[in-house]
């Protein structure tokens, strides 16, 4: 449908946006109306995952111009709360995020965005890449939470776009060994591109089996397991793999009780922490993309104009490919 043109605010940038990625949060707000507590009570733009150009600044912005070329952070914090104030601006509860009702989203032509959360890329890192920054954050942060170091023996639960995120991530943290698994060979497949060490196609195996071929794998118990699915059987063979003494981070949403083997992570000391997206991230992945340190590149498996927005949704909701990427800009569907 036809918007006005925003105006931005003293703090904000108009944008004319270019790529935006597909999430599996924006399918399921499409086919179910809510995530949890977020439910969609009027008409919503989905759309977090984004780069666009600067085509108007407001009166207060200094650090950017018309014609830059920016990545997105959909977070924005709207008060300096005490999460601000600790760095953890990702748990303030009246923050600002894309697509996350109330909130519109960035899949439309013309976006306006706190100019704070608007981060310019260098010429050599494409609109696409820029857009992936949304997903490699969660990698980032996941790691970060993890603990990831060198040497690491690393486990990662679930090969979709946030397994496989958390694949390079780990990787460029100095993991020595990462083993993944998934249903889907394909998928499989693709986590042996962007780096992963070994990879465990999961049929219909119990928990602790899988924690068994894990361990075998690698030699010995991880000692980080991230679990991407949000799967119960997913968290309890989590449980079961991990190294005593190690970490598990729950990255996966599913349903909001899950029965776990609580007692086995207590006895043996396995820490459990979650993640709530992302928080001081942007800067670093702009980093590792503009000196080539990583490559985001081979996660984007299909393009759509932003006309073909229900088909490239229906494409996501399928399964197919990895990363679907949808074109906003209708003079440019470069990278």
């Amino acid at each position: 449908e036809n918007r006005p043109i925003p105006e931005p605010g003293p703090n904000e940038v108009l944008l004319r946006m270019h790529s935006v990625g597909i999430c599996g949060s924006d399918v399921h707000y499409w086919q179910h109306g809510r995530i949890g507590d977020f439910v969609v009570k009027d008409p919503m733009v989905l759309g977090h995952e984004a780069s666009g150009t600067v085509v108007k600044v407001g009166s207060g912005v200094t650090h950017l111009k018309p014609g830059d070329r920016v990545a997105i952070e959909p977070g924005v914090p709207r008060e300096m709360d005490e999460f601000c104030k600790t760095g953890r601006y990702n748990l303030s509860p009246t923050i600002f995020f894309c697509a996350t009702p109330p909130d519109d989203g960035n899949l439309c032509r013309y976006y306006k965005h706190s100019a704070s959360y608007c981060y310019k890329l260098p010429d050599n890192v494409t609109f696409e890449e820029g857009a992936l920054i949304e997903p490699l954050s969660v990698g980032i942060h996941a790691c970060r939470r993890a603990g990831v170091t060198l040497g690491s023996k690393v486990f990662v639960s679930g090969s979709g776009p946030i397994g496989l995120v958390n694949v390079l991530v780990a990787k460029m943290m100095g993991a020595a060994a990462v083993v993944i698994t998934d249903l889907s060979a394909s998928r499989l497949q693709k986590a042996q591109e962007v780096g992963a060490d070994f990879t465990i196609q999961v049929t219909n195996e119990t928990p602790q089996e899988v924690a068994s071929k894990v361990e075998s794998l690698l030699g010995c118990m991880p000692e980080i397991t991230v679990e991407c699915t949000g799967v119960q059987a997913c968290i309890q063979a989590g449980i079961y793999a991990t190294c005593s003494g190690g970490t598990l981070v729950l990255v996966g949403l599913g349903p909001e009780m899950v029965t776990v083997p609580i007692v086995n992570a207590a006895v043996r000391e396995v820490d459990i922490r979650g993640i709530f997206r992302y928080c001081n991230t942007w800067p670093v992945a702009i980093a590792l993309l503009a000196s080539k340190r990583i490559n985001v590149r081979p996660l984007v498996t299909h393009r759509f104009p932003l006309e073909k927005a229900l088909e490239a949704f229906e494409t996501t909701r399928r399964g197919e490919g990895v990363k679907v990427m949808l074109k906003c800009d209708p003079t440019d569907h470069n990278p």
